[in-house]
């Protein structure tokens, strides 16, 4: 039996791949790598993060085709998916929102419809803390209204969040959703804002701090998100009829995936600064459409029902980072 994961040479796919491999399992990693950001960063991953192994197979595909997404399973017998594939980027959506709708709402479906063909004993699929959009009260639960997005990217998560529950009140399908809250570290994603500024530090270019530097995130370390989808992954939610995290009596989660600690972007900048060894220049500006103010996580059911503790304080997880970035980028 092996475990499906989408996305697979993505930011969190690889590192997945690479702990599930590390612990015996036998896993397939599909990808249609994309162009959404240079194709080498994610070849790199595959060969760096996962590298060659046995029990691993990847295949290029897009899991929203399914003639091609039965193609990359031919003669592979899955039980488990852990589905990370999407088109990521809040800001993206505004200028591309097809993309969104192919690979995070036909590319869910299809996901959904394959655990239904293969009866997987558990999904687990990303979601992401842009469902809450600009909410009020803090820190947010997974009992909170998301019926405002602010951007296209924020209300496809969303649709595959009620997508997922429908599936399992019709087919009793195992489902687990985790919100990501702002994921960083090594092998990141050159759209967020720790790449940009580490890219612009070091290129001696000014900073880009929105809304005049007055937002705040919830910081989660790559190593910790890895560790919780993981514990998700081992922990389907039970056929009881009782309430789980999110509201749903069905087989359907829902988790917040944070560090529980919001920081100012500022701070963050600071840190990235200290840890390059250089003085940042700040370009202030205007908070842009489809972000938000400050995210926090309620991780207490995460905490509570799968074990999960992030450990990595942004002034360690920075310094990770720059120090990786020098020596990907060579500066």
């Amino acid at each position: 039996m092996a475990i499906l994961i989408t996305g697979v040479a993505g930011f969190i796919g690889a590192p997945v791949a690479r702990a599930l491999l590390d612990r015996g399992e036998t896993v397939l990693g599909i990808d249609n790598l994309n162009a959404y950001y240079p194709v080498a960063l994610k070849r790199a991953r595959l060969a760096s993060v996962i590298g060659p192994h046995p029990a691993f197979r990847f295949v290029a595909a897009d899991f929203a085709d399914r003639a091609a997404l039965d193609e990359a399973l031919s003669g592979t017998v899955i039980d488990r998916i852990v589905h990370l594939g999407a088109q990521a980027g809040v800001r993206h959506s505004i200028d591309a929102p097809r993309d969104y709708a192919h690979s995070n709402l036909v590319g869910h479906l299809e996901i959904l419809e394959l655990a239904r063909r293969h009866r997987v004993r558990h999904l687990v699929y990303a979601s992401s803390s842009s469902v809450y959009g600009d909410a009020a009260r803090l820190p947010l639960t997974a009992e909170d209204r998301t019926d405002w997005p602010l951007s296209f990217y924020a209300a496809t998560k969303k649709a595959n969040e009620v997508m997922a529950e429908s599936y399992a009140q019709l087919y009793g399908l195992p489902m687990t959703g985790l919100r990501f809250f702002t994921v960083y570290g090594p092998w990141g994603r050159p759209d967020m804002a720790l790449w940009r500024f580490a890219e612009r530090i070091f290129a001696g270019l000014p900073l880009p701090i929105y809304n005049q530097g007055r937002m705040q995130r919830d910081f989660t370390y790559i190593d910790d998100i890895v560790a919780g989808v993981i514990a998700a992954l081992d922990r389907p939610p039970a056929d009881n009829g009782a309430v789980k995290p999110g509201g749903s009596t069905s087989r359907h989660a829902l988790y917040n995936l944070g560090n529980d600690r919001p920081e100012e972007l500022r701070r963050l900048v600071a840190l990235v600064g200290t840890a390059a060894g250089r003085e940042p220049i700040l370009d202030y500006l205007p908070m842009q459409p489809g972000d938000v103010t400050a995210t926090w996580a309620d991780i207490g059911p995460a905490r509570r029902d799968l074990g999960y503790d992030p450990a990595t304080p942004l002034d360690v997880g920075v310094p990770a980072f720059i120090d990786w970035f020098r020596g990907y980028a060579g500066v």
